[in-house]
């Protein structure tokens, strides 16, 4: 059966290698994969192995957000980890390179490699480009912010247009410091990507090269019999936390990370994330909070640069492996920096002392929120709760300006299971900063946050509002709040009272009763455990 598709002898006599694809037509974040697989197949074939490429699906974030198609994107992180390796074990390949784009594609390739557990790699599309208007560089963070400064007046609708025409000039994943970017820079850190190969922008001509690259290198690791869970430890994945911390990256990455420690078989909690926060210096002045984008992180010098910081301040584990063969403190010791870079901070003049991402707790997240601290001073709140069980109901509210300044906007029901899918809520959180508001509201959810996000608001809070959890108690009036120093997100009821109403609770009905999306809300754990079907 090979041979009928065109394999010979002496193809099948070499190691298969199985190149998993999340190539798909309707984003640009993977629009391009099937350039960079041919790359990747090239370098296996010259280095003696045979490739086979196979795909999976991918769910764009960007394109989803704000819709009922939203919640597909998180549950698309447990198929294509299935997806991958259903094709992987039923096909006995002897290693596999995995192409990733868009967000949960990401952590969904390195899921699977995980599972697998054969000599393999992942290699990230890369970034787009940055878009202009106006004279300025822009992505599509701003396109979302720019819907509500259209419904506060200060946006036409011919500039709206004209920014959306402009905002995304070409193929690759969304251009900050946002999930894609994050996880990509992550899993640097973690060893299963190579070191400075994710960063390539998605239409640099090296992305080319860095593709060949793999091909070469995961028969290298075939060769050394190295497979992930030798680069998957506990210091590891502490590498990766420190990465996401120092460079003000997404809330995500504590759903995904969680994740692929549990695939790996690696203790890691939540709290985890809070202690290394607090070591380590935020120092990459990166959208949503900062200036620059993923772009200018690369012609700054990279994560390889990003790992030198880490590695002179003590606080990278220099002795883990990654895929290239050689140590992550190696790979950081060759950082090249770019004269006059802005980008990445030195030690003495971080953009923050702490790290971009915080644990709260408190009687409303009694298993924990997110918080993402970077790009905005705002480390305290005390207001009432504005109260929505969906996330269409808040939108709406923001667009008719019935939110006001002090509100603390609820949005609950959106969680892994109550979603289901844990909606990201760009399209609110963009929509308050267009207002005029980012500044003078706090919001907090069950659900997601974009990383684009930015501005004091909790994600992740557990447990969920449909698990019964005290977010389900909150009326609208109710005194909520935030203190971050203390880590604490509370509201200002009694015990008893929170106990009282939840009594009274009813589980609401399902939104979905079959198919994929009931099964997943069925089966799936809490957020403060990766989110992951059990």
């Amino acid at each position: 059966m090979l041979k009928a598709v065109g394999f010979t002898d002496d193809d099948l006599s070499r190691p298969l290698v199985g190149v998993a694809n999340t190539w798909i037509e309707v984003m640009p974040c993977n629009y391009h994969l099937r350039r960079l697989s041919e790359k990747v197949k090239a370098g296996i074939r010259a280095a003696g192995g045979t490739p086979i490429e196979y795909n999976t699906i991918a769910v764009s974030d960007g394109i989803a957000m704000g819709t009922e198609g939203m919640k597909a994107s998180l549950i698309s992180r447990e198929v294509i980890a299935d997806s991958i390796e259903l094709v992987a074990r039923g096909h006995l390949f002897d290693a596999v390179v995995a192409l990733s784009g868009c967000d949960k594609t990401i952590p969904g390739t390195v899921m699977a490699l995980a599972r697998l557990n054969l000599p393999s790699l992942m290699l990230y599309g890369g970034s787009i480009m940055p878009g202009k208007f106006q004279g300025h560089d822009v992505t599509i963070q701003d396109v979302f912010e720019a819907v509500g400064k259209h419904a506060a007046g200060t946006m036409t609708e011919a500039e709206l247009r004209d920014l959306e025409n402009h905002a995304c000039p070409g193929a690759g994943a969304c251009g900050g410091q946002f999930t894609a970017n994050t996880m990509a820079i992550a899993f640097e850190f973690l060893g299963i990507s190579p070191m400075g190969f994710n960063g390539v922008p998605a239409m640099d001509p090296r992305k080319d090269e860095v593709a060949f690259r793999c091909g070469q290198l995961v028969m290298e690791l075939l060769r050394k019999d190295l497979r992930p869970r030798q680069i998957i430890t506990r210091k590891a994945l502490e590498n990766a936390i420190a990465a996401v911390a120092t460079t003000g990256g997404s809330t995500n990455a504590v759903l995904h990370l969680l994740a692929v420690a549990r695939e790996a078989g690696v203790r890691l909690t939540i709290d985890d994330f809070d202690k290394i926060n607090r070591k380590v210096p935020l120092l990459a002045d990166l959208k949503p909070g900062g200036r620059f984008m993923a772009a200018d992180l690369y012609a700054a010098g990279g994560t390889t640069l990003v790992a030198k910081r880490l590695l002179d301040a003590h606080r990278l584990h220099a002795d883990q492996l990654a895929v290239t063969g050689r140590t992550i403190g190696e790979e950081a010791r060759q950082a090249s920096e770019t004269p006059g870079q802005q980008v990445v901070r030195p030690l003495s003049v971080p953009v923050a002392p702490t790290g971009g991402l915080v644990i709260l707790k408190g009687n409303l997240a009694p298993d924990g929120c997110v918080v993402k601290v970077a790009g905005h001073a705002m480390t305290s709140f005390r207001g009432p709760a504005r109260v929505f069980d969906r996330e269409e109901d808040a939108f709406a509210a923001v667009m008719t300006r019935q939110i006001k300044e002090g509100d603390v906007v609820v949005i609950r029901y959106e969680g892994p299971a109550g979603g289901p899918g844990m909606r990201e809520m760009l399209s609110v959180t963009a929509a308050i900063v267009g207002t005029g508001l980012g500044g003078a509201i706090a919001l907090l959810t069950d659900g997601r946050f974009s990383g684009a996000t930015h501005g004091l608001m909790a994600g992740h809070v557990a447990p969920e509002a449909a698990k019964k959890g005290p977010i389900a108690a909150l009326k609208s009036g109710d005194i909520i709040v935030f203190d971050v120093p203390a880590r604490t997100l509370n509201v200002e009821l009694p015990q008893r009272e929170i106990k009282a109403r939840l009594s009274k609770w009813k589980p609401p009905v399902p939104r979905y009763t079959s198919g994929v999306m009931a099964k997943y809300g069925r089966h799936v754990s809490s957020a403060s455990e990766g989110a992951v079907m059990s």
